[in-house]
């Protein structure tokens, strides 16, 4: 079998754990390729609910392998109290693995996300300060420390003892703010090196065995693509990319592999932090929307910007990724509403515009051109079979194909696993 991408296809938290955990049952292995424990991914089945952040969606299958790729900035005492949580309650990780190469979020990194969002005051980004920019920037910079240093004792004193030179000049000088130990550090992440001994290897080979022997590979995307580093709402993105280039660099997996690309969407918008977003609603049906669907971010808690379905946003996304097919979540909370409306262009001044555009500015001034559609009122939670949804639901699920320009190959109609349509075989 080839490789299958699942990836965002707006700004993040479109329900991807979900999709991931539903396509892993007939998967030999899922591999998580981008981003930090600033992603959150919530998986519910029958031994609760799971807020996942750096663990694979697909660990809750025993035959599945479970990868953390290089692309992923680990943060070791996040993942090493998942690993607790899921040992904990019976779920069994032995067949969880993360690449030697994955970038380790230090101290440093996440003291320093935080000191340069209050400096920035009024022109904050909105990042999760969890230190993943600044790990990604180290990364960038080759001043970085990888899962595989801490294993080596000698090699990873030699480059905490580097980089901590630059970045304790800048904590005291730049910031104010007392020094870091270079042994209280060196301890820590020694002993979490030890911990983590057991699951970091190379696992671009383990990946490759596993697509020569003809199994299904599952590369598990994070954030959207509208937060991608190059081609998102820039500044206001993520330090990654939740794009499909960044899950060959982020596996070490060819395209060669790739034969399926599975772009997530909700059945509205949503966005956490600062940055445009075009369609976002106005505050009465915003909060009824974020009640109803519990949209609260995963990893901070904070609540999400709710809009309406973005089509131009969700034309570019497909565009970008080439995607083979679409996934809509969360249909269910739009089940009360008398009427929805979703954007099929932007206006700026007396010019429309069809594409996303590049230039913030620009962006900022978009006002939204919108087709109304009429609401199904009748509950979706219950129905396993496209057809037996309401009609002006199809119709709704119809037009977002449209505008997505691609066919929609999965419905989500509720957080459990079971509560899933497929409106037409899947491959």
């Amino acid at each position: 079998m080839p490789a299958i991408a699942i990836l965002g296809g707006q700004w993040g938290d479109e329900g991807k754990g979900k999709v991931v955990d539903y396509l892993a049952e007939r998967a030999q292995a899922v591999a998580r390729f981008g981003g930090g424990s600033n992603a959150g991914h919530t998986v519910i089945n029958e031994k609760g609910e799971f807020r996942m952040h750096l663990v694979p969606s697909g660990v809750f299958y025993p035959h599945v392998t479970c990868i953390i790729g290089n692309g992923v900035v680990l943060a070791p005492k996040v993942l090493l109290e998942e690993i607790d949580l899921l040992g904990g309650r019976g779920v069994d990780t032995s067949r969880l693995f993360v690449s030697d190469r994955a970038h380790v979020v230090m101290p440093y990194h996440i003291l320093l996300d935080g000191l340069e969002e209050e400096a920035r005051g009024a022109k904050a980004i909105g990042t999760t300060r969890r230190g993943i920019g600044p790990c990604y920037v180290d990364k960038a910079a080759r001043l970085g420390i990888r899962a595989g240093d801490l294993l080596d004792r000698e090699t990873f004193r030699k480059r905490l003892a580097i980089a901590l030179e630059q970045k304790n000049s800048l904590l005291t000088r730049v910031y104010g703010h007392e020094p870091l130990s270079a042994d209280a550090v060196f301890n820590e992440y020694a002993a979490y090196g030890e911990r983590l001994r057991p699951f970091i290897r190379d696992t671009g080979l383990l990946l490759e065995a596993a697509l020569e022997r003809g199994e299904w590979v599952v590369l598990e995307g994070a954030q959207g693509a509208l937060l991608d580093v190059d081609f998102g709402t820039y500044p206001y993105v993520t330090s990654s990319s939740p794009t499909i280039g960044g899950a060959f660099t982020g596996l070490g997996v060819s395209p060669r592999r790739l034969e399926h690309v599975l772009g997530v969407f909700k059945a509205y918008s949503t966005r956490v932090g600062e940055g445009p977003m075009t369609t976002e609603m106005d505050k009465q049906m915003g909060d009824r929307v974020r009640e109803k669907g519990g949209e609260y971010g995963a990893t901070t808690g904070r609540p999400r910007r709710c809009g309406w379905f973005d089509g131009v946003a969700a034309r570019y996304a497909s565009r970008l990724n080439g995607f083979t097919g679409i996934v809509v979540t969360r249909l269910d909370v739009l089940d009360e509403l008398p009427s929805l409306k979703v954007c099929v262009a932007y206006k700026v001044g007396n010019e429309t515009l069809e594409h996303f555009p590049a230039s913030l500015p620009l962006l900022e001034r978009c006002q939204p051109v919108y087709e109304e559609l009429p609401g199904w009122q009748t509950p979706s939670r219950g129905i396993r079979r496209f057809e037996d949804l309401p009609a002006r639901a199809r119709a709704y699920i119809k037009r977002i194909e449209e505008l997505a320009s691609c066919p929609v190959a999965l419905v989500s109609v509720g957080p459990q696993r079971e509560e899933t349509i497929l409106p037409r075989p899947l491959f």
